[in-house]
Parts: C-alpha cells; sequence; structure tokens
C-alpha cells in the first residue's frame, strides 16, 4: 500500500527536539509530528525556529502536522476570544515551519453540535489566513466527540471546502467505533492517520493513551485499517503515536527503528 511513515514526536517523548529530528530522519522516516509544548520549551530555552527548520530540512523530513490547539470547540464570548488569542502564536509557528495541519482537539464534555461547527469554520478561516490547515480531532476517551461519525458531523456542519479529519485506530476502539467509518471519509479529508494498536485488556472504557502499544503488538485489525484507508484514496502518512512510560525509558533510536519496523509488517504485509 502506497503509505508513507511518520513519527509522532510523543513516542520518544523525553528526547530533545532537534534530536527527535535527526533520530527519525536516521532511522527512514518521511516525516515527524511535532507538538508545541516542545517547540515553545526549545524556544524558552535559548533555541529557535530556525534551528527547527534547519533540523528538519537537514534530515529530509516533511512536517504534515503540529499539535494541538485547544479551547476553540465549545467557547463562546470573551472566553472564546482569549482562547482564540492563545491560538493564534501556534497558528503562526505551524505556519512558519512549513506544516500543512494543526491539529484542534475537541472539547471533552458534552458539545453544542452547531456551536462546534461554527467554531471550526471560523478556526479554519483563521488558521489559513496564517498559512496552516486546523484538522478536526475526535479522542476516544472524551465525552461525545470520540468517534469518526461525531467529528464527521461537525466538518460537515462546517461547510468549510477544507476540513478535514486526524484519524487513530486507537481512538476508534476506545470510542466505540468501528474501523468501518474510515469508509465515510474521502482520502483528501484526512489530515493524517495517526497508528498504533491496544491490548484487549484492561477493558475498553479502562483504557487511556498511555495503553496503547506497537502495531502488532496489540488486538486490532490493522490490516483492515489499512485497507479501508487505502480505499479511501489516502495516500498520506501512517503516523507512529504512543505514550508510553516504559518505551519513554529506552534508548529512542531503538524505539522509533522498532515502530518503523512494526508499521511496516501492518501495513505492507
Amino acid at each position: 500500500m502506497p503509505f508513507r511513515y511518520c513519527l509522532n514526536a510523543s513516542t520518544i517523548r523525553p528526547t530533545p527536539i532537534l534530536d527527535k529530528i535527526r533520530i527519525a530522519g536516521e532511522v527512514g522516516y518521511s516525516a515527524i509530528e511535532l507538538w508545541h509544548d516542545d517547540i515553545e520549551s526549545h524556544i524558552a530555552s535559548g533555541g529557535t525556529l530556525a534551528d527547527i527548520k534547519k533540523g528538519l530540512s537537514d534530515a529530509g523530513l516533511a512536517l504534515p502536522t503540529t499539535i494541538y490547539l485547544a479551547g476553540w470547540c465549545d467557547t463562546t464570548g470573551a472566553e472564546h476570544e482569549a482562547a482564540l488569542e492563545k491560538i493564534k502564536p501556534r497558528l503562526a509557528t505551524s505556519a512558519e515551519l512549513g506544516s500543512a495541519h494543526i491539529i484542534s482537539c475537541p472539547a471533552m464534555g458534552q458539545v453544542d453540535v452547531a456551536l462546534a461547527a461554527r467554531n471550526y469554520r471560523e478556526l479554519l478561516d483563521l488558521g489559513l489566513s496564517f498559512g496552516v490547515k486546523p484538522a478536526m480531532e475526535y479522542l476516544g476517551f472524551v465525552e461525545q466527540l470520540n468517534t469518526i461519525e461525531s467529528a464527521l458531523e461537525i466538518m460537515t456542519l462546517s461547510q468549510h471546502p477544507q476540513a478535514t479529519i486526524i484519524i487513530d485506530p486507537f481512538h476508534n476502539f476506545r470510542g466505540g467505533g468501528s474501523f468501518a467509518s474510515i469508509s465515510k471519509l474521502r482520502g483528501d479529508q484526512i489530515a493524517i492517520s495517526h497508528f498504533n494498536d491496544t491490548p484487549s485488556s484492561p477493558p475498553r472504557l479502562e483504557q487511556h493513551d498511555h495503553s496503547r502499544v506497537m502495531p502488532g503488538e496489540g488486538h486490532l485489525d490493522l490490516k483492515q485499517w489499512c485497507r479501508l484507508l487505502n480505499e479511501t484514496g489516502y495516500r498520506g502518512y501512517l503516523s507512529l503515536e504512543l505514550f508510553r512510560e516504559d518505551l519513554w525509558a529506552r534508548d529512542p533510536r531503538e524505539v522509533a527503528k522498532l515502530g518503523l519496523e512494526k508499521m511496516r509488517a501492518s501495513a505492507e504485509s
């Protein structure tokens, strides 16, 4: 299948950002997803965005997304305006680094879907004014916006032609969704596909970010995921996204290399 491989920087989280970039390139990834907290820590410690841009260029890596925007989804009035003021610097940073998309997280609780759709349309227009597309994310452990269908409803109601979604096997499982839901999407609606696996135990509703495991080490049918994703016409990245302290304690190069091998085994066999 014609996928390219990306490393989400969370997978080797404690590693300094420039080392994450270097390792991803040396191991053989085509891209990396960077978190804004890492970028901001780099700047706070005396680094520059130019350092990061050079690192990406030297490593030959694309930057398909930066992560993340919050506070936009269910806010109104002064609270919403304050959230947008916090969002604008991240939009500017993402655009400066050349990212195509910036991941936009949903609200945790019950959501007024019509409001979320209006806010997402506004966020998209704001992002595009900076030169980056905010992409809608669903999270399996939030109350409402936890499936492809719930994110797609907001995208559709926004009536924005550049609305896109982040999809993720773990979040599909955790939110009670079906991999078959991928078929409801067009390839050009998918900003990126995160890639991971998850065990059958503990029970679904007790799982969280740290429950994710390497592709092929859990119970999810990732071959079905890849087949359905391919059928949409998506030709972007599979991005390894894990949040495991046991992996963070290991040599980051070994973790990144193993993750790439595991992704290829799941996607290409």
